[in-house]
């Protein structure tokens, strides 16, 4: 695609107002503005306009049959977008939106076919950052918006990492600061019998079971060699450019398998980077050693998970060995990123 001309600004509260209807203008004249959430920074587009929707496939390099999620800043947006609103969708939509939960529902016709990858279900939510919400409030549409980088790298959760990738081919980055959760929403699919959990995130099957008893999480998010029921889901994504492989067992056997991988690696003359936790990061001698989080709080590491790739890549780092986490909360979440990062190179130990 041409270069076109980018716009950074860096949102405070004296600005936000002002600055916002500038974004909104963009958006409602077909550009495309990337913006913080809750989750990550995400690429936005005026939802309705499939013009400005292939917009974003070709900035990010995106495949075409890769659905997006709208954006909305309230629930009556939802209305015309889709089929009907259950009640038991209804329940979840008041309990835990704005927030990082996206609802797949039925789809209506005002939907273009581009948004859904021919799919006759549409993916909905409301983000939880203020940035956004206005955003999509003075847009007056709602918001196409994956992930503003480019196609398969880690996701973004600064506007560096937006500026980094999408510079030259978007017309606004919005700086609003680091996001809060670092991963990608839920994705929980209402549209058929049973709730079903397409992709893992900060709502956790713990929490959602709690308010539906019945929802099930798609095999491919727990079972190497499943099929994804989510096409965003099967490409390789949030991939570092090192080759990276990920250990999982127990803490004790992880980093005695990492420690065995680094000497035979050191021995080929490979640029070795280790993800570690704060509990273990001094238990390794050789390589650039990156602590993601705390074992204790998952929430750290979800936050850090795609910096951290990031700096590996600044470091040109040849193989990165990372820990895996227990998979319970929200550590399924993270064990699913870096299953995509390492296009499922995982060792169990």
């Amino acid at each position: 695609m041409d270069k076109i001309q980018t716009k950074i600004i860096k949102i405070d509260e004296n600005n936000i107002v002002e600055e916002l209807k500038k974004g909104a203008k963009i958006i409602k004249s077909g550009g495309l503005v990337a913006f913080p959430t809750e989750t990550v920074y995400g690429l936005g587009a005026n939802g309705l306009d499939e013009k400005a929707v292939k917009k974003i496939f070709e900035a990010k390099g995106r495949p075409q049959d890769n659905p997006l999620i709208l954006h909305v800043s309230n629930k009556e947006q939802v209305l015309p977008l889709v089929e009907a609103i259950p009640k038991q969708v209804e329940s979840l939509m008041d309990k835990f939106w704005p927030g990082p939960l996206t609802i797949i529902f039925k789809r209506s016709n005002l939907i273009p076919d581009i948004i859904t990858g021919g799919l006759d279900t549409v993916a909905i939510r409301m983000p939880n950052n203020p940035i956004a919400l206005k955003l999509i409030e003075y847009s007056q549409v709602p918001l196409a918006a994956p992930s503003a980088n480019t196609s398969g790298k880690p996701s973004p959760t600064s506007a560096t990492h937006v500026i980094e990738d999408l510079y030259g081919k978007v017309n606004l980055i919005i700086d609003g600061g680091n996001t809060g959760i670092g991963v990608e929403s839920t994705v929980l699919d209402m549209s058929g019998n049973i709730p079903m959990i397409l992709r893992p995130g900060g709502i956790t099957l713990e929490i959602l079971k709690k308010y539906i008893p019945n929802v099930q999480e798609d095999l491919s998010i727990i079972k190497e060699g499943e099929t994804p029921l989510s096409p965003g889901q099967k490409y390789r994504h949030y991939a570092p450019r090192a080759d990276m492989i990920v250990f999982n067992g127990e803490v004790e056997d992880i980093i005695r398998a990492i420690n065995d991988y680094i000497r035979k690696l050191s021995q080929d003359g490979k640029k070795i980077g280790i993800m570690a936790t704060e509990e273990t990061k001094n238990k390794y001698n050789n390589g650039l050693i990156i602590s993601v989080g705390s074992r204790q709080d998952k929430s750290t590491i979800a936050y850090n998970l795609f910096n951290t790739l990031r700096l590996f890549d600044k470091e040109n780092i040849d193989i990165i060995l990372a820990e895996g986490v227990e998979s319970s909360g929200i550590g399924k979440a993270i064990m699913n990123r870096l299953n995509k990062a390492a296009s499922g190179n995982i060792i169990q130990v």
